[in-house]
């Protein structure tokens, strides 16, 4: 993963032709198989509606397609029946009364003044939108235990729907049914089609997609859809609507929207195409100077002009309007989102951005599916590399992505803290391995799946969601002193590992964690809270502020009691960037970005700390023996 460069995330962009993510490749439409368009000239319903779909029940449901200007459709669905005329543009709409979930296969029939069409196999339940990244994208059959998973998937009541890649500017009215080709798998997936869940259609779907759509479908015991709209190598601001983001009183998020209308200003395709021709012309040379063979494809020199910027699929915006806007209207449940690696490119910027731009794309996903209060859950940025350790522990607190999952717990917690009930957080860091595409994704499934359940179809009794939450943080007498809302400890019992303390120098170092004291029983033995936990560092005299889980492979293990598995979220109570802890490291005043050399002297301070401390804890173990 270029480790030890350091590039702005728009050059990183450009600089590589496909996304990170094994399904991340660039569309190539000319290796696409395209069976329906997203648009004909012709009466039709969008691709959204297909048979052996799922409907969502409980809310007015909205059907929409194309016709003649001014042509009269009526829709037929479940004894309700609804009409309106296509527009000028083609477009038509029509909204049919909320129905009841039924696992009883019904058709849905369009017609208009002389065609019809008629959608069978379709069932009333709750349809759920996938979103996020390459992590989120990850098939079932490339996780672990991913076999065992397909060869038992024999879900009629579960249907799956992938959405092919799009993009913008412009917001897209619908999507294709295709055979869309991977760069990176070097084969085509099946996208745009709605299946019900079996061994053969299910191999390629979501794996946390399949195993959330799994566990909620056997316990609600209604049919359930998932329409996975994720995309490999993505960031934040494209699944966000440009013009919510230009309307953003973002610092950072101005910043990048301006790096990107540069380069679009300056992106000549002309003179691009003038290079690639030069450049073909001396590769002819050189191919008949060392009499090698010419290929009868690389024989004519390029022609097209490409789009530059524009084409990116990471733009402001580009995603949001390719993937998302065709679903936008839709009647769903709720959505859930497991993204953030490609914002973690850009440091301290980067993050900052993210925390800006992330609850405004919640909201802005709400409002295209109608509904203020939509049910949204988190799945916290995911591990990449090797684990963090006590002998590198303060080296790898230095890592972006490890700011990126703060900052989508502290959105998790700021909407959640103002009232709202339908919004959901679980962590994925103790779910580790050093890829960067972890296989531990069922694990992942389960525990949204749990906050669905609990949150959304009335287990709350049977089943717990919420991680641990800190309540109040006090520094007294040279430790800080933590309060929980819930008893917390290592579910193996051993020490509680995950915190680092720092005083006014910003100088963290892991610290040592014990319950607080809260008096004696009647046999004169200590009582302890397990609410409370006393952090305390020999190295940081007078610690002011925490970091928990700060690693992007961490090592830490708090977790709830009781066998909950539910983790502590990565977090911290200072913001302090991380180009400037420890302190001073690069003068006064920290111009961001960094260059790579001032990105080696924080990370060369950060091991010195790991060599004091070290040779620290070797003298404490060595003085008793020499005393004796």
């Amino acid at each position: 993963m270029m480790r030890g460069f350091t590039f702005t995330w728009l050059s990183f962009a450009i600089l590589f032709s496909g996304p990170i993510g094994h399904l991340g490749a660039q569309q190539l439409p000319r290796e696409d198989v395209l069976d329906v368009p997203a648009i004909t000239d012709q009466f039709s319903v969008s691709n959204v509606f297909q048979s052996n779909m799922v409907l969502q029940r409980d809310k007015p449901l909205h059907v929409w397609g194309w016709a003649a200007p001014g042509e009269l459709i009526q829709v037929t669905f479940a004894d309700n029946e609804a009409s309106a005329e296509a527009g000028q543009d083609r477009a038509w709409r029509v909204t049919l009364p909320a129905t009841a979930a039924s696992s009883t296969p019904r058709p849905l029939t369009i017609k208009g003044k002389s065609d019809s069409v008629v959608l069978d196999n379709i069932l009333v339940g709750d349809v759920w939108v996938l979103g996020g990244q390459s992590n989120m994208e990850f098939e079932i059959a490339k996780v672990e235990n991913g076999a065992l998973e397909i060869i038992s998937a024999n879900y009629p009541e579960i249907r799956i729907l992938t959405v092919p890649y799009g993009q913008g500017p412009e917001l897209k009215r619908g999507f294709a049914r295709l055979q869309e080709w991977s760069d990176w798998s070097g084969r085509h997936f099946r996208k745009g089609y709605w299946d019900p869940c079996t061994p053969e259609s299910v191999r390629e779907l979501s794996a946390i997609g399949f195993t959330f759509a799994r566990r909620v479908h056997k316990a609600s015991n209604v049919p359930i859809g998932v329409i996975d709209a994720s995309r490999g190598g993505t960031t934040v601001e494209t699944w966000t609507p440009l013009t919510v983001l230009r309307e953003l009183d973002s610092e950072p998020t101005r910043a990048k929207l301006a790096e990107f209308d540069m380069a679009v200003a300056e992106w000549d395709a002309e003179a691009d195409l003038a290079k690639r021709v030069e450049q073909h012309r001396q590769w002819l040379e050189r191919q008949s100077r060392d009499g090698n063979p010419i290929p009868a494809d690389r024989r004519e020199p390029p022609s097209d002009l490409r789009p530059g910027p524009m084409g990116n699929h990471n733009f402001p915006g580009h995603c949001y309007a390719g993937m998302i806007a065709p679903l936008a209207g839709l009647s769903i449940k709720g959505a859930i989102f497991h993204q953030g690696y490609n914002n973690a490119f850009d440091g301290s910027l980067g993050a900052e951005m993210y925390r800006d731009v992330f609850p405004e794309m919640i909201k802005a996903w709400r409002a295209a599916f109608n509904d203020s209060k939509l049910p949204f859950g988190i799945l916290s940025l995911c591990t990449e590399g090797y684990p963090q350790t006590r002998e590198d522990y303060c080296e790898k607190m230095f890592n972006a992505g490890i700011d990126i999952r703060a900052a989508q717990y502290r959105t998790f917690l700021d909407l959640y803290n103002a009232g709202d009930e339908n919004v959901g957080f679980v962590s994925t860091y103790d779910l580790r391995r050093r890829w960067y595409h972890p296989q531990l994704k069922i694990p992942a499934g389960e525990r949204i799946a749990r906050w669905a359940l609990a949150s959304q179809y009335g287990f709350a009794r049977q089943v717990e969601w919420k991680p641990p939450m800190l309540t109040s943080m006090e520094a007294s007498e040279g430790a800080l002193r933590l309060t929980l809302d819930t008893e917390v400890g290592d579910p193996e019992d051993g020490a509680i590992q995950g915190f680092a303390i720092a005083g006014e120098d910003r100088r963290f170092q892991p610290a040592d964690v014990a319950y607080a004291e809260k008096g004696k029983d009647n046999r004169g033995r200590i009582q302890y809270d397990r609410k409370q936990l006393v952090l305390t560092s020999p190295l940081v005299p007078q610690p002011i502020h925490f970091r928990y889980a700060w690693g992007r492979n961490p090592l830490a293990n708090l977790q709830a009691m009781g066998n909950k598995d539910l983790p502590f979220a990565t977090q911290r109570s200072d913001d302090w960037r991380m180009e400037e802890a420890p302190l001073g490291v690069l003068g006064e005043t920290v111009t961001l970005p960094i260059s790579r050399a001032d990105r080696n002297k924080i990370v060369e301070a950060l091991r010195q700390q790991d060599r004091e401390r070290r040779l620290a804890e070797a003298r404490q173990l060595l003085e008793p023996a020499g005393e004796q």
